[in-house]
């Protein structure tokens, strides 16, 4: 599989994911249909958009096609008539949360590197795009980010995004590479969740 038909097949499914993240807080958060399909394309198509943006890929991804646009309705679609079940999971908005950070912290690398960045470039890349739809998910429901809490999470994004960028650096194929960093991601993610693990901080000054 190419880098740009690879970049194309995850970037689609990080959409689906992100968008039902987005989709299944809004239906906790009681919104209607509206709001349950703004909150999904907000959270499905905001990492992808400010990737390309500050890759200068115009137009963006999420626009140049209806396809990503469709993943994100489909969404909250799915999320509308078939929530009950997904609540069956624990904490499904994390598990989807952590997913669609894995995904497009690897293709958000990826594609930083198609386009020519450097390697410690490409990172911060495939961590924004991570973050991004996550982050303006929050805001939209009055939350703080989950990118700011005391949560490994941009950490995560940032370990699937070195694995992308140092498999290329050592000319391993970009595909499995693709997916150690999207598991990987992903895995941290939830493990931090689950044993609650925490970023470090500064120390607090004493008096």
């Amino acid at each position: 599989m190419s880098p740009d038909t690879l970049v194309s097949w995850l970037d689609l499914l990080g959409t689906f994911v992100f968008g039902l993240s987005g989709a299944m807080l809004a239906v906790r958060r009681d919104l209607d249909v509206f709001g349950i399909a703004v909150l999904s394309v907000a959270a499905a198509l905001s990492g992808g958009l400010i990737r390309d943006m500050a890759l200068g890929a115009t137009p963006p991804a999420a626009l140049a096609t209806s396809s990503y646009l469709l993943a994100a309705l489909a969404a909250g679609g799915a999320a509308m008539i078939a929530h009950p079940r997904i609540e069956r999971f624990t904490k499904p908005v994390m598990v989807l949360d952590a997913l669609g950070l894995g995904l497009f912290a690897v293709t958000g690398a990826r594609k930083a590197l198609d386009y020519g960045l450097e390697p410690l470039p490409a990172v911060v890349l495939g961590v924004l795009s991570a973050v991004g739809g996550g982050a303006v998910r929050d805001i939209l429901v009055a939350e703080i980010p989950r990118v700011l809490r005391e949560e490994v999470y941009a950490l995560a994004a940032l370990l699937g995004a070195a694995i992308v960028v140092i498999a290329d650096l050592a000319g391993l194929a970009p595909t499995p590479a693709a997916m150690a960093g999207a598991f990987a991601a992903a895995a941290i993610r939830i493990l931090s969740v689950r044993l609650n693990w925490k970023a470090p901080k500064a120390p607090r000054r004493r008096d």
